[in-house]
């Protein structure tokens, strides 16, 4: 009968320590536009059109509340999260993007009940949702997609994936 009771409160314990877990949030974006006037430059500037897609960024989210931005050390990255760092006070952060994983494992650990925004690269944010443990939302991001906004809700094990769009939706060419 002991044996019983103990293994109940174990599993009450694991149970109430399951529904204490705390989500947290991340969304994930590729930078904004970036200039493609010196095509020998390796670390352009945002375009104008970028900048306001910066700016659409920091209008779709300042209202979540960002505990941390982390960015790839990219000018376009850190220039796409200025706008919104700026309102609210963050410093962007850096990561490397050859180890996305570490990035990914060390927020689950230890930024549960947080929100954070990564700023990536079109070759690198859907590996970031697979870092999370979440699903690809789609097959992959061309040279042209810009407006994609990833939110990936964490709860233990389980990532729900919703893709939105903002700023402009459409690719604009710059004249």
């Amino acid at each position: 009968m002991k044996k019983i009771v103990v293994l109940l409160l174990l599993a009450l314990g694991l149970q109430q320590g399951l529904h204490a877990q705390k989500v947290l949030k991340v969304w994930v974006v590729r930078h904004a536009e970036k200039d493609t006037s010196n095509p020998k430059d390796q670390d352009p500037d945002l375009s104008d059109i970028g900048a306001k897609r910066a700016e659409a960024l920091k209008k779709e989210l300042k209202g979540q509340r960002i505990d941390s931005i982390f960015s790839t050390d990219y000018k376009r990255t850190k220039l796409t999260g200025y706008p919104l760092a700026d309102i609210t006070g963050i410093n962007i952060k850096t990561y490397d993007p050859s180890k996305i994983a570490v990035l990914a494992k060390s927020l689950k650990m230890n930024a549960q009940g947080k929100k954070i925004l990564i700023i990536g690269h079109s070759n690198t944010v859907l590996e970031v949702i697979e870092a999370f443990g979440g699903k690809k939302p789609i097959e992959k991001l061309t040279d042209a997609d810009y407006s994609y906004l990833f939110s990936l809700t964490i709860k233990g094990a389980k990532v729900d994936v919703k893709v939105e769009k903002y700023g402009d939706k459409e690719p604009v060419k710059e004249l």
